[in-house]
């Protein structure tokens, strides 16, 4: 019987109150791993790994991608120079622009060396590694969850265990949930989500839960407080984000291949974007299907064995990790001091460095993610990432890294630099349209004469270098359409041939009219980074739901009116100004309805139903996705996140009793360092008669207090309903 249509078909089950007298520890016997803080400034070969092969470098990728992209930016360059110089030598402000066009430039030229390269290792179809028969090692499967909807976390916990046990090889993985949650509701729902997993499935299952009292270090922290406590116990940890999924196939194959490489430390997977309905994450997804992976291969191609980790879909050697990636914190307060942000990056660099491999397996089924649903969900997390990314400016020079590793970085730090370039050149080709127009020159040339000489263009120079530049941004999409046009099950899955190609158009006009606005929303990033204001860490919005219209309106009006602005401005300068920046001012002017529009559920599947963004995972979703779904349902059909936490721990005895059981030790208190939060908290519980009123008094941080403590949680128990 089909598993989704019996989870459909049978009730919801009432939530389980563990049975305290039989309640067996959350986590396993500590098995600790000393990891070190790693210095920056000094790094000797000899302490790191000495590789049982010679890691080999793909010198020929590099040269086509590195050599190819800077010959491009060289032609480029030349021919703006061309443009720009018609007129004679050129003035200080075309300088200024044919700088920043060849920044700009070089940025494009390079994305589209990659996406060759990735383009030519796709064609020949390469085949992903064979699943093991056996495997020898045990895995850490590792989901860190931070104030998450716990019923869809849980869910796809279960489903991804449930598929590794069917390959037969599940005696070789355990399961942990590793909270870093700071809202209480969050962490009793989570409590109550594993004790009845674990009370269905039974010890035998392996799934284990810890919550820890201070999220010191964010995600990195949470990671490296496992592998110093409980790493010694396993050979690998497969890292995963709150809304990952893989299938049994991909999670043993991960395995299989650390196991068969002695000389790997991170082997990274590609993730496909699934289960995204509104328009925004459609064109997201559509976008990460059909040319993501042209990308990726590229960029797996020319980094070789000195990739990049992605944070999350990947398998570590645990070891590896405790010996090289300890991060120090940086000096200075953040933006650019304090612990690191972006992690991730940091981590494959001081592994690589250490000797070990980093790379990736792009053509790996089985490999799933989710996406943020609107524009604005998108920047929010985007503030995080080019504050981290900023931030590895700090951390590229680092003592023993890889080249390869170093070019991460800047390539990490470029993406977030190149939105006020941009900016930058726009600024100045207007400048430079307006001094034409209306401003009485006070220059000439070196030689003497009678007459002014304006800047002027080339305009059909102009023209063709305007051709060649849409022509490089746009190859790496339209190689990853031929190569889904030429893969008939592929094709088929995404409507056919017509409807492919009228997807990537719309996404081609929506990526258009979207890229001003997140130019400017990036822009605003980097110029709040570089005056010290720090991002600090939101949890991300997962759902499909819609944001309320005034938060739109508000986080745009400005760019609103900026297109406006520009837009009679270059009207006024001249037809052919306006003509050129008009798709920068109708994206812009149209801002607040473009962010509204991304963010609606009913325009995705208005295309969905037309047979339109469609990818082969939508058109047949992926066994785990469904399987995911189903028990995502049945949880939140039980309420697991509309629950009040304390009221839970009221109601629920064995939940309560449990709670305490897996508090830890607490940290015995200096004498005169008094914590307002849970003072606060032990006077409004003394004083309250009934829950309700304790439930109603206390602020979010007095909850946490509370929950922290074992004699108020006693004292919470006793109160009248």
């Amino acid at each position: 019987m089909d598993r989704t249509a019996a989870l459909d078909d049978r009730p919801p089950p009432e939530p389980r109150s563990p049975d305290p007298g039989g309640f067996a520890p959350a986590m396993p016997p500590e098995a600790p791993l000393a990891m070190p803080v790693q210095d920056l400034a000094r790094w000797s070969p000899e302490q790191g790994h000495r590789p049982a092969k010679p890691l080999r470098t793909p010198w020929a990728a590099r040269l086509f991608v590195f050599g190819g992209a800077a010959a491009l930016t060289v032609y480029g360059g030349l021919q703006m120079y061309e443009t720009i110089a018609v007129s004679g030598s050129p003035t200080a402000l075309q300088w200024a622009l044919l700088v920043l066009f060849i920044l700009n430039f070089s940025w494009i030229a390079l994305a589209f060396t990659g996406a060759i390269l990735g383009f030519a290792a796709l064609i020949r179809r390469p085949r992903p590694p064979e699943a093991p028969a056996s495997l020898a090692t045990r895995t850490a499967v590792l989901m860190p969850v931070y104030n998450e909807a716990t019923a869809r976390t849980f869910a796809g916990l279960e489903a991804m265990r449930e598929a590794v046990e069917a390959t037969g090889l599940g005696a070789h993985f355990d399961w942990f949930v590793l909270s870093d949650s700071t809202q209480g509701d969050a962490w009793i729902a989570e409590e109550r989500a594993f004790l009845d997993l674990r009370a269905r499935l039974g010890p035998e299952a392996r799934i284990y839960y810890r919550h820890r009292p201070k999220n010191h270090h964010r995600k990195a922290g949470n990671i490296g407080d496992f592998v110093s406590r409980w790493g010694g116990a396993y050979d690998h940890m497969l890292v995963l984000d709150a809304d990952s999924l893989m299938t049994g196939a991909a999670v043993v194959r991960l395995a299989g291949a650390m196991e068969a490489d002695p000389d790997a430390g991170i082997i990274q997977s590609l993730p496909l974007i699934i289960n995204r309905n509104t328009l925004f994450a459609r064109v997201q997804q559509f976008a990460a299907r059909i040319y993501g992976p042209v990308i990726a291969t590229g960029l797996s191609v020319w980094s070789g064995r000195d990739g990049n980790y992605w944070g999350h879909n990947a398998i570590i050697r645990t070891r590896a990790f405790a010996q090289a990636c300890g991060l120090p914190d940086l000096t200075g307060r953040p933006p650019f001091g304090g612990h690191v942000l972006s992690h991730d990056f940091v981590e494959a660099a001081l592994i690589r460095r250490a000797g070990w491999a980093v790379y990736m397996l792009p053509t790996l089924p089985g490999s799933y993610e989710e996406s943020p649903p609107s524009l604005i969900d998108v920047a929010v997390r985007d503030r995080r990432w080019a504050q981290g990314n900023l931030q590895h400016s700090r951390i590229i020079g680092t003592a023993g890294l890889a080249l390869a590793s170093r070019q991460h970085f800047a390539t990490g730090i470029a993406g977030y630099v190149a939105s006020p370039l941009w900016l930058a050149q726009l600024v100045v080709g207007i400048a430079l349209v307006l001094q034409t127009a209306y401003v009485r020159p006070e220059y000439f040339t070196s030689e003497f004469g009678l007459y002014a000489v304006f800047p002027r263009f080339d305009p059909v120079r102009a023209l063709k270098l305007f051709g060649l530049t849409m022509g490089i941004l746009l190859a790496p999409k339209v190689l990853g359409l031929i190569l889904a046009l030429s893969d008939g099950p592929v094709r088929r899955a995404c409507g056919g041939t017509l409807r492919l190609l009228a997807s990537s158009l719309i996404e081609i006009l929506l990526s258009a009219l979207i890229a001003p606005i997140a130019m400017l929303i990036q822009s605003g990033s980097v110029f709040q980074i570089l005056a010290g204001r720090d991002t600090g860490w939101n949890p991300q919005r997962r759902d499909d739901g819609s944001i309320p219209f005034s938060d739109i309106v508000r986080r745009h009006r400005w760019h609103t009116a900026l297109g406006l602005i520009a837009g009679v401005a270059a009207f006024a300068i001249a037809t052919s100004l306006f003509l050129w920046m008009s798709p920068t001012i109708l994206g812009l002017v149209l801002a607040i309805p473009i962010s509204w529009a991304s963010g609606q559920l009913g325009l995705g599947l208005a295309l969905r139903r037309a047979g339109l963004l469609m990818t082969p995972e939508e058109r047949e979703p992926p066994a785990i996705a469904a399987a995911a779904g189903a028990l995502a349902a049945r949880n939140a059909a039980r309420g697991l996140d509309e629950a009040d936490g304390l009221r839970a721990l009221h109601a629920e005895p064995g939940l309560a009793r449990a709670h305490v059981a897996m508090l830890p030790a607490a940290e015995p208190r200096p004498r005169g360092r008094i914590d307002p939060d849970r003072t606060l908290a032990q006077a409004k519980v003394v004083e309250a008669e009934t829950i309700a009123e304790a439930a109603g008094w206390l602020t979010p941080k007095e909850r946490m207090a509370l929950l922290h403590d074992r004699a108020l949680l006693d004292r919470l128990s006793r109160l009248a309903r």
